[in-house]
């Protein structure tokens, strides 16, 4: 596997204070630059930058995937597997309510993975994942 570059994304959020609050003080992520609109967050090394556009934030639509409603629009981080299973806990322990409870999906199978969907503030769905073998993220 080649090495991987630090990736952009901006999305939309309707409250910076609860963006905030869910980036930095629950999942960890540390901030850069900000503006009274913008906030840049440091996601795993990934710089995702929350921008405030009340109207533009919803939630996603959904479609079946391995029996569950999987939000269209997401994104999020693919950690290792021990961090992954701390993250899961530690979203439970503070009652996060998941689209998708954390659950391995491929057992014994190429790709094996397990994954967790859940929402921020502004109804973005993010999705957590750890591969069995990072080798195999790929894998048909």
């Amino acid at each position: 596997m080649s090495t991987i570059s630090p990736f952009h994304l901006a999305f939309p959020v309707k409250d910076l204070e609860e963006t905030y609050a869910f980036y930095h003080d629950l999942l960890g992520c540390e901030t850069g630059r900000s503006s009274d609109s913008w906030i840049d967050f440091n996601m795993w090394g990934h710089q995702v930058v929350a921008h405030l556009s009340p109207d533009e934030a919803k939630e996603s639509a959904m479609n079946a995937v391995d029996g569950h409603g999987v939000p269209v629009r997401h994104f999020g981080v693919i950690l290792e597997m021990d961090e992954w299973n701390k993250l899961a806990e530690k979203l439970k322990a503070e009652g996060i309510e998941f689209v998708i409870e954390p659950y391995t999906r491929f057992k014994g199978e190429p790709g094996e993975q397990s994954t967790m969907f859940f929402l921020d503030p502004s109804g973005n769905a993010l999705e957590f994942k750890a591969f069995a073998n990072k080798e195999q993220i790929f894998a048909k």
